[in-house]
């Protein structure tokens, strides 16, 4: 009876939560199907690692997770403690990951969701490269980093004057590449072998070329 009591509270409360602050409406008829398909490393991410979180995340509540996230990892890098920075790095980048697979597996795609999603992504990678990439590989390449991620949050909004725009395959790739090569620099932190540096550049560098691309022909961020 207790459980049962506690499974329907538990069920109010996520309830509530979803629609007074995760619903927004942004799409007046059934969401596009490139924002609802399944992608493969859906399916086997729903076969594996999303077997582990319960039927009660939402993948909204992984989003406001990297956003709270951030300022742990700030802190923890300007005191110079790069190993739990790396490991909370990592944890907050594959949240990026879940939360979009659990959102399409389990039919839990929100406005919300789909507008901030990119938004903690842009809050976890400039705020790292304002520090990692800045310090230890090259000013000016943290600083095309976020600009180019404040400009693709301008022209987004007045492109589409706050309209749900769903990343595209660029803005993702765009994400992957910066994720791997921050980590690359993390590993030189905590290894000393100049070789990671020298792969995080190129790998940055790349991610720069995306970020163009979602700027000049996918129109995505």
């Amino acid at each position: 009876m207790h459980k049962a009591r506690l499974k329907k509270i538990e069920e109010k409360v996520i309830n509530k939560v979803e629609d007074k602050i995760f619903a927004l409406s942004a799409f007046d008829e059934i969401r596009p199907y490139y924002i609802t398909k399944i992608t493969f490393t859906d399916k086997i991410l729903d076969k594996t690692i999303l077997k582990l979180f319960p039927d009660f995340v939402r993948p909204n509540f992984l989003t406001v997770l990297r956003f709270i996230s951030v300022p742990f990892i700030i802190f923890f890098l300007l005191n110079k403690n790069y190993d739990i920075g790396f490991w909370l790095f990592i944890a907050s980048a594959l949240t990026d990951a879940f939360d979009g697979a659990i959102a399409r597996t389990r039919n839990m795609i929100t406005d919300w969701g789909i507008i901030f999603d990119p938004f903690a992504d842009k809050l976890l990678i400039g705020s790292i490269s304002s520090i990692l990439v800045f310090k230890f590989l090259n000013p000016i390449l943290a600083l095309a980093i976020i600009f180019l991620e404040l400009i693709l949050v301008a022209t987004s909004y007045h492109r589409y004057r706050g309209k749900t725009v769903p990343a595209k395959t660029s803005g993702k790739a765009k994400m992957i590449l910066q994720c791997i090569g921050i980590s690359f620099v993390f590993l030189f932190l905590l290894t000393g072998n100049q070789f990671f540096l020298t792969i995080a550049t190129y790998i940055l560098y790349l991610a720069i070329i995306f970020a163009v691309l979602c700027l000049t022909i996918y129109k995505s961020i």
